[in-house]
C-alpha cells in the first residue's frame, strides 16, 4: 500500500474523531452550564483506552473511534405518579417492561441531592439548547472548514494559460470511448513540440496571451499550419515552433455545439484557485445544505442504491451516503493522488466540511436516539406548557420520552444495519474521487 494513502486515511479519520469530540463538547458545555450532572464524556465506543476523572465527570477515549457520547443523569422521568420510596407492581407486556427497566436504569444514577441536577427536570428551552449543542458544533466546524476552503484556498473558478498535467499526449478519435493512448495513436501538436506541464503560454505569433480565452481564440482562428508560440518554462521565456492541425472541437460557450475544422494545439488549461468572500461561504454552505437535505429525505432510496452497489456491482452514486470506512479511503486517495498540494488540501478540507454538515443535519432528524428526537421532546414540552399557561390550566408534567423507547430501539436497529451495509459497500465497491 502507498504510504501516502495510509497517511491520508489516518489524517482524515483523525479529523473525524476531532469533529466527534467537539460535537460532544457542544452537548457537555451547556449541560454543565445548566447544572446537569454529567458522569461521562467519551470519544469512541467499546472498552476504554484511557480516562481521567475531573469532578463528577469521567473523560476518556475508547478503542473504536466510530462515535462518542456524554452520559447525563435522569434522561428519563420516573413513572407518572410513582413514589420512589415505595414498591410498585410488576409491569406487564414486553414493551412496558422494557420501558420500566429503562426508567429504573436511569434512576439508579440519581444520588440523594441530585434532584435538581437531572436532565428531565430542566426547563424545556435548556433541554433544547443542550441537545442542539452537538449539531450546532458540527455546523460551526463546517463553516470554519468551508471558510478555510473558499477564503483561504479558493475555488477553481477560472483557468490560466498554463499547460495542465491532465493534458492528453495523443489524438484519440471521438468515436472511441477511452482515455489511454495506444502506440498507433498520433501525437498532438503540443506533444510533438514537447510542451510540458507547467509551461505558461504568453504569446501566439507575436500576439500577447493573458488568459486561456485569448489562447483558445488565437489557436482556433488560425487554423492549420506552423506558428511561433511564446512560453515561459521554469521562469525562463522561450519560443517554440508548433504545427497546428484542424479538429472538430466543442464550442467554449456552448459545449453541446461543435466548431468544425478549427485550429488545434492539444493542451488543457490549469484551473486557477480564486479566493472568495465570507458572504460567498454562506451561499456555498446554503447550497450544499439543500443537497444534503435532499439526500436525507431520499435516504431509503439511497440505501437501496448502496445495497445494489454492494451486492450487484452497480456503480456508486456520487451523491449517496458514505460511511467512515469509505471516508477514510477517500482521504487516502486524495493524499496519494497526482494532484497539486493545493488541490489536495482543498479537497480534503471540503470533504471534512461536508461530513460535519451531514453529521449535524442527520442528528437533527426528529427521531430518538438522535439529538433531534430529544430536541423535538423539549419543543413539545414548551408548546404544552405555553398552552397550559394561556388556557390557565395546571402546569403539565414533563414530556415522557420513555414512551417512545420501542420506536427508539427500532430506529437504532435500522441505523446499525445501515452502518453495517455502508461499511461493507465501502470495502467491496468504494466511492472514489474519479467515480
Amino acid at each position: 500500500m502507498n504510504w501516502l494513502y495510509l497517511v491520508g486515511i489516518i489524517v482524515f479519520l483523525l479529523g473525524l474523531v476531532v469533529s466527534i469530540a467537539l460535537h460532544e463538547i457542544g452537548h457537555l458545555v451547556p449541560a454543565k452550564l445548566f447544572g446537569v450532572r454529567v458522569t461521562q464524556y467519551m470519544v469512541g465506543f467499546g472498552s476504554t483506552a484511557w480516562s481521567r476523572r475531573r469532578g463528577d465527570t469521567e473523560y476518556g477515549i475508547k478503542w473504536i473511534p466510530l462515535g462518542g457520547y456524554i452520559r447525563m443523569i435522569g434522561m428519563l422521568p420516573p413513572r407518572p405518579g410513582e413514589d420512589p420510596t415505595k414498591l410498585r407492581s410488576t409491569a406487564t407486556g414486553p414493551w412496558q417492561g422494557l420501558i420500566e427497566s429503562a426508567r429504573d436504569a436511569a434512576q439508579e444514577e440519581v444520588r440523594p441531592g441530585d434532584e435538581d441536577r437531572v436532565f428531565y427536570r430542566k426547563k424545556w428551552w435548556q433541554k433544547v439548547i443542550i441537545m442542539s449543542g452537538g449539531p450546532a458544533m458540527n455546523f460551526v466546524l463546517a463553516f470554519i472548514f468551508f471558510s478555510i476552503l473558499l477564503v483561504g484556498i479558493g475555488l477553481p473558478t477560472g483557468t490560466a494559460p498554463i499547460v495542465s498535467p491532465e493534458t492528453q499526449t495523443c489524438l484519440i478519435p471521438a468515436s472511441e470511448k477511452r482515455t489511454e493512448c495506444k502506440p498507433t495513436d498520433k501525437l498532438t501538436p503540443a506533444a510533438q513540440a514537447k510542451l510540458k506541464a507547467g509551461d505558461r503560454l504568453v504569446s501566439f505569433e507575436g500576439q500577447k496571451i493573458t488568459s486561456w480565452d485569448d489562447a483558445t481564440r488565437l489557436i482556433r482562428s488560425h487554423g492549420a499550419g506552423s506558428v511561433k508560440l511564446g512560453i515561459v518554462r521554469d521562469g525562463k521565456p522561450m519560443t517554440v515552433g508548433v504545427t497546428l492541425i484542424l479538429q472538430d472541437r466543442p464550442n467554449p460557450q456552448d459545449p453541446n455545439k461543435i466548431d468544425k475544422n478549427v485550429g488545434f494545439l492539444g493542451v488543457l488549461p490549469t484551473p486557477v484557485m480564486e479566493r472568495q468572500s465570507l458572504g460567498q461561504v454562506v451561499g456555498y454552505m446554503g447550497a450544499l445544505t439543500g443537497r444534503v437535505a435532499g439526500s436525507l429525505i431520499n435516504l431509503p432510496e439511497k440505501m437501496v442504491g448502496i445495497w445494489n452497489a454492494a451486492f450487484s456491482g452497480h456503480e456508486r452514486d456520487p451523491e449517496g451516503p458514505v460511511g467512515v470506512v469509505g471516508a477514510g479511503r477517500l482521504g487516502g486517495e486524495i493524499l496519494a493522488s497526482d494532484l497539486s498540494n493545493e488541490n489536495k488540501l482543498a479537497i480534503f478540507v471540503n470533504l471534512l466540511g461536508g461530513f460535519n454538515l451531514a453529521i449535524g443535519m442527520f442528528n437533527l432528524i426528529p427521531l430518538l436516539p438522535l439529538d433531534g428526537g430529544h430536541i423535538a421532546g423539549g419543543l413539545w414540552e414548551g408548546i404544552k406548557r405555553a398552552y397550559a399557561k394561556v388556557m390557565r390550566r395546571p402546569e403539565p408534567r414533563y414530556v415522557d420520552i420513555a414512551k417512545v423507547l420501542p420506536l427508539t430501539y427500532a430506529v437504532a436497529f435500522v441505523m446499525i444495519i445501515m452502518a453495517g451495509l455502508l461499511v461493507y459497500a465501502d470495502l467491496v465497491n468504494p466511492l472514489t474521487l474519479t467515480g
